[in-house]
């Protein structure tokens, strides 16, 4: 009899494990959403909600021998897992239950069906909005801006950042060429300030500034969705909300239980590309256990990185390495293109 493989979370490790695993496990997908999302292409759906269908699909269709269910894990302890009314006991448990990030970019407890109403409805927002004010300066802002600029030419666009430059922890020149570009589309870029109140149609910032909007977009952190662990491992939880893992991907102190993905405590950027190497690496330590065989160590590392400024521009970042124009911006299509191939 095949032994029980409970994964909590279906994005991009989650997703690829229960792929992976399924003929040679009984594997239980649980997932607050019933779809798998390539969620860095979400952007494109605010100004073109057509691309939806090219970046979503329904967990039951690319998975053909897991069990998926629809719903929310409230606690987990050494032997079961706990969503809504059901306790699922496990042989193993990968925790690949992501972070959480404002709404509309990552949307939890949704159908693919809503999913889209929500992105369209957006969409009729950003069409009607005259000012649209971007609180924040990271990865998620830029991109954002870049999509509006794209598509629309009547928008006026203002960026609030903390720091003193947009994507802080990117090389100088990476921020220089995405202001550069930000600035050429008219879009409004103020810097070493916060948002420190709203009202219904304006924020104001710490320097006094008040800013009218018609649309607002919050683009700041991420928040581990950890809170599940509490109950029984709350000292697994670092002070950020992280999940505690050993060099193997297992929770500390637990061989049978793996985290991958967003809400593990590795030193590195939250990436797609880095969930899917914790998966691939997880699935092979698994089958590994299986195996009495000695499971492979993860060494988190700089990756290349793909950044877009709407459909026809972009930076890719490999280290110090950077190269800029059009060749990213269709890279990042292509990659999205690539992805979704291994689940339709």
């Amino acid at each position: 009899m095949k032994k029980k493989l409970v994964i909590v979370g279906g994005g991009f490790a989650g997703a690829l494990i229960a792929k992976k695993l399924e003929t040679k496990f009984n594997v239980i997908l649980i997932d607050t959403k019933d779809y798998f999302e390539f969620t860095p292409g979400i952007l494109r759906t605010l100004v073109q909600p057509s691309h939806i269908k090219k970046i979503q699909v329904l967990h039951s269709h690319y998975l053909k021998y897991a069990k998926t269910i629809k719903g929310c894990v409230t606690k987990i302890d050494k032997k079961y897992v706990y969503c809504d009314n059901k306790k699922i006991s496990f042989n193993y448990l990968v925790i690949a239950s992501g972070s959480s990030y404002n709404r509309i970019i990552k949307e939890p407890n949704s159908l693919a069906i809503n999913r889209a109403k929500v992105l369209k409805e957006k969409y009729m927002d950003i069409i009607k909005a005259k000012k649209i004010v971007i609180v924040g300066g990271g990865i998620v802002a830029v991109e954002l801006a870049g999509e509006v600029t794209t598509f629309f030419d009547d928008k006026e666009i203002t960026i609030i950042e903390l720091t003193d430059r947009l994507m802080f922890r990117m090389p100088l020149k990476v921020s220089q060429y995405a202001e550069n570009f930000l600035k050429k589309r008219n879009v409004r870029i103020i810097f070493n300030e916060k948002v420190t109140s709203s009202g219904r149609n304006y924020v104001k910032t710490n320097k006094g500034k008040e800013l009218k909007y018609s649309l607002l977009f919050n683009c700041t952190g991420i928040k581990p969705n950890s809170n599940f662990m509490k109950p029984f491992f709350k000292n697994k939880i670092d002070e950020i909300g992280f999940i505690k893992i050993n060099n193997h991907l297992q929770l500390e102190d637990y061989n049978n239980i793996f985290v991958a993905g967003d809400v593990a405590s590795v030193k590195e950027e939250k990436l797609a590309q880095n969930a899917q190497i914790h998966a691939r690496l997880i699935a092979e330590n698994i089958i590994n256990l299986e195996n009495n065989r000695p499971l492979k160590e993860y060494e988190p590392k700089q990756r290349l990185m793909v950044i877009s400024l709407g459909k026809y521009d972009g930076i890719i970042v490999y280290k110090n390495t950077v190269l800029r124009g059009i060749i990213p911006g269709l890279l990042k299509s292509f990659i999205e293109w690539m992805e979704m191939l291994k689940y339709k």
